[in-house]
């Protein structure tokens, strides 16, 4: 990728002005995350961005979610954010780190992007009891083993087991979700991860999509098996950033309005949109 391009944006213009908070997605899952946040932190102004154009992401290489999710955040950077949220695991997992280490240093490193998957983890450790605990997510993030890293890192007596579940974004989009058919599916990689290990008593939803299928997942888990679902711990663990980081607090515009972006159409992505939002939004188009 033209690496050189992004090392040659200058953000200085922007730097001394407050701007909306960044949630970038690819696709539609990120607005249960966004949802969250807002709940949590309404007085805030936000952008979303959702690379509908060239999802999914699960199934494509490192290096090309690396290229996509940077493109998508200096984008968000153009616009004035200083801080911005992959509501993604698998850009979180493929693509943030790299771009916190070898990027940010370079183009804008008064800003700060932040994933997903380490607030998701950090909750854990209060959650479980048995120390055994599974992972329900798309192939990418199953593949890119971020989940089992982290935990092993922050938690190394905790076991965990992980099932990629192909079928589950699918039905959501399609908004068969709600439908019978959609049973067969969600029973069957719950069975697939109780079998790896009866013992597991926390499940992580980690796909951005899943909580939309929650219901469904509660009638085919142990009573005991607790859910954890990403957005309000990622909500939780913002909220709890900006107070450490006030520096960066003072930067996030108020305002508590939220704009929609997509590279896709916007009338399709406001139409499916809604199967994550009760709310009727207006997005607009742009490219990457």
């Amino acid at each position: 990728m033209c690496l050189a391009f992004y090392k040659k944006m200058n953000y200085t213009s922007f730097d001394l002005l407050p701007g909306p908070i960044g949630v970038f997605d690819s696709g539609y899952g990120g607005l249960t995350i966004l949802e969250k946040i807002r709940e949590q932190l309404p007085q805030y102004e936000y952008i979303y961005l959702g690379d509908n154009a060239r999802t999914p992401y699960g199934s494509r290489s490192f290096e090309i979610v690396y290229e996509f999710t940077l493109q998508a955040v200096t984008r968000l950077f153009e616009m004035g954010c200083h801080l911005v949220i992959l509501a993604c695991n698998t850009a979180s997992a493929k693509a943030l780190r790299s771009i916190q280490q070898l990027d940010l240093p370079h183009i804008a490193p008064e800003r700060r992007v932040l994933g997903v998957i380490r607030p998701t983890v950090e909750s854990i450790d209060m959650l479980t009891k048995s120390r055994h605990v599974g992972l329900l997510a798309t192939i990418g993030t199953v593949r890119s083993e971020s989940y089992p890293m982290e935990i092993n890192k922050l938690f190394p007596d905790i076991k965990i087991e992980s099932v990629a579940c192909p079928m589950w974004v699918p039905l959501i989009e399609n908004k068969e979700f709600d439908n019978e058919g959609a049973d067969y599916f969600v029973k069957k990689y719950i069975y697939q991860l109780l079998d790896k290990d009866p013992e597991i008593d926390t499940i992580i939803l980690g796909c951005t999509h899943y909580p939309l299928l929650i219901n469904k997942i509660k009638k085919y888990i142990p009573q005991n098996v607790k859910l954890l679902s990403q957005g309000e711990y990622v909500a939780r663990s913002l909220a709890d950033y900006l107070v450490r980081h006030p520096e960066i607090e003072r930067k996030c515009r108020r305002g508590g309005i939220c704009n929609y972006l997509t590279t896709e159409s916007a009338e399709r992505f406001a139409e499916s949109a809604s199967v994550f939002l009760k709310d009727n939004i207006h997005a607009r188009s742009i490219q990457l």
